[in-house]
This record gives structure tokens, sequence and C-alpha cells, in this order.
């Protein structure tokens, strides 16, 4: 049996995180949307440079920051998935350099 490919462990690993935020009483339903419409890696990508985006603020909060999407995509097995500037975008956004408490919202259709 073949192992799954990197995009597909990292978008179930994605969609997994979804559970695991909501048995700290967070639930990022837009973000769970998105992958779902739009793939884990695709949504990463994009959602990364998002400005309005909590989720990060709200693990960060809760002490929880290990369970965002932007520390998956630091995870060594996954950080080929990702172009420099958006593995930059995530350490910084982690580093705190990037937050913002705007309240966007996530497109919820697919591009």
């Amino acid at each position: 049996m073949k192992a799954a490919s990197p995009e597909k462990r990292f978008h179930a690993e994605l969609l997994a995180l979804y559970d695991a935020c909501a048995s700290h009483g967070f639930r990022p339903v837009l973000l769970r949307r998105y992958v779902v419409l739009n793939g884990g890696v695709k949504a990463a990508k994009e959602l990364v440079f998002k400005p309005g985006t909590t989720g990060l603020e709200r693990l960060v909060d809760i002490g929880r920051p290990e369970l965002s999407m932007e520390a998956m995509m630091l995870r060594p097995e996954y950080l080929p998935l990702f172009s420099p500037a958006e593995v930059k975008e995530a350490r910084e956004r982690l580093a705190g350099n990037t937050r913002s408490r705007s309240r966007g919202r996530l497109p919820t259709k697919a591009s």
C-alpha cells in the first residue's frame, strides 16, 4: 500500500486541528470550511498572508499555538510544500510580528 503524499497528510492533519482546537473551546469553523473547499496546502498558502484571521491569536491566548496552521506549516515534513516567503510569514506570525485584532472573514467559495 502506498503511503499518502505530504499534501494529503497535510490536508488531513489540518482538518484534524479542528477537533484538537474544539477540545480547548475554540472551533475554527471558517478555516475548516476553507480547507474542505480548497485543499489544505492551497488554503494554508492563501491564508498565511491574509490579514484579519484571528485563529492563531485565539490559540496563542489559550496557550496552544502548536495547534495552529502556521505551526503545522513549519513542521519539517511539510516545509517542502511551501515557498520561502510562506514559511517566513508563518514564522513571523508565530513570533507575534503580524498580530492583528481585526475580525476579518475568510472567503467561503473555492477560487
